[in-house]
């Protein structure tokens, strides 16, 4: 029995539902009509000069009665009519965007993370729910998209390290290559290759579970952008990309992981260094965004980013140029982890480009602590 009602179709509970509620006002009409109707009739009768208890009385209000049970009745059919006609038309109205969105719920628990809901003119409800599927749709299609190509790439970054490992590791116990100081190398370099992947994979994962602690004092912004732009300039000169500095009287303190913010912004060094060609230049630079809000900025004239790209730019494993392995391209984790750890922080970090060769602008914007908050970390530290 609860089988049943619970498989009854739509068009079914429709019906149902305005049978009920037809029912309901005919029954409450035929009780006034029974209750109320005849004794009012009846003095009516009376005051027209019909004598108490004459036959003719008698049979006019048995003409009343009848009357009403028979109009009542035509009303309940009608109207009971007139239900199933309302019932079958919004029903298919609504069945067509329903089946839409069944059809498409089950392409994409079949894995066609393409399918998407067409518009169906079925009302703002509806409406909505289909704009909230596609929207999920879209979201599952690009997860999936970036776990296909995180098993890709991690399998190609996996698969040199460990067929040089397994090479040489054939040719020790074969006798063809001995041990010595540069296959001692070799092969730690590669395990620390193989290191650094997984240490990678774990500090994302931990950054974006928000697993990562951290420990914030107050630190002056002019502090923290000068180390980090001292820590590259060697690497900048080797490659003859100008790095420059700019930090504004008004920077002031923010109150960050000195280390962590550190990594940040290293990170962000690095990929203006990776993209940036001989001879270009480096803006690394602090600007206030109203009274608690500042901006940490690096600004680089190289590859850019097309416009289609800027979404995924923050995404793990991803690079501008699929072409480069992880020792040119870097493993494309850098950025996820970077934005993770200004996020714990409470802020944003944000990319813009106008495109391929015009540079790209990358902005960490991070809350300013007020004054009394300052004086206080102040007077812990």
């Amino acid at each position: 029995m609860s089988g049943r009602r619970r498989n009854r179709g739509l068009a079914s509970r429709f019906f149902l539902a305005q049978v009920i509620v037809v029912a309901a006002s005919i029954l409450a009409a035929v009780v006034v009509a029974s209750l109320v109707g005849p004794p009012i009739f009846h003095e009516h009768l009376i005051m027209a000069g019909h004598a108490e208890n004459s036959p003719e009385l008698f049979h006019v209000e048995q003409a009343y009665r009848d009357t009403n049970l028979i109009i009542l009745g035509a009303a309940l059919g009608t109207a009971a009519v007139c239900a199933a006609a309302v019932t079958w038309f919004f029903t298919r109205r609504l069945q067509r965007p329903l089946g839409a969105l069944t059809a498409a719920a089950q392409g994409m628990a079949r894995g066609r993370y393409d399918t998407r809901v067409p518009a169906l003119g079925a009302g703002a409800e509806v409406e909505a729910v289909a704009t909230a599927f596609n929207t999920m749709a879209t979201r599952l299609q690009r997860t999936e998209d970036t776990r296909r190509r995180m098993l890709s790439d991690l399998a190609h970054e996996m698969r040199t390290p460990i067929s040089v490992l397994a090479i040489y590791c054939e040719a020790l116990q074969d006798g063809v290559a001995h041990w010595d100081e540069a296959t001692g190398a070799l092969m730690t370099d590669q395990l620390a290759r193989l290191t650094r992947l997984v240490e990678d994979i774990h500090d994302v994962s931990r950054a974006e579970e928000g697993r990562i602690e951290l420990d914030r004092t107050p630190q002056p912004v002019e502090e923290l952008l000068r180390t980090a732009a001292e820590t590259h300039r060697e690497a900048y000169a080797a490659k003859g990309v100008t790095l420059l500095l700019h930090v504004g009287d008004s920077a002031g303190v923010v109150e960050v992981d000195r280390q962590r913010i550190g990594q940040v912004l290293g990170n962000l060094l690095t990929n203006a260094l990776r993209h940036t060609p001989p001879g270009g230049t480096v803006t690394v630079s602090a600007t206030t965004h109203g009274p608690h809000r500042l901006a940490l900025v690096v600004a680089d004239t190289g590859d850019g980013i097309a416009a289609e790209h800027l979404p995924q730019v923050f995404e793990r494993f991803w690079r501008g140029d699929t072409a480069r392995d992880r020792d040119h391209g870097g493993s494309g984790i850098g950025l996820t982890i970077s934005r993770a750890l200004v996020e714990a922080h409470g802020g944003t970090l944000s990319v813009t480009s106008s495109g391929p060769g015009a540079g790209s602008v990358f902005t960490v914007e991070l809350p300013r602590p007020t004054r009394h908050r300052t004086r206080e970390a102040r007077a812990a530290a």
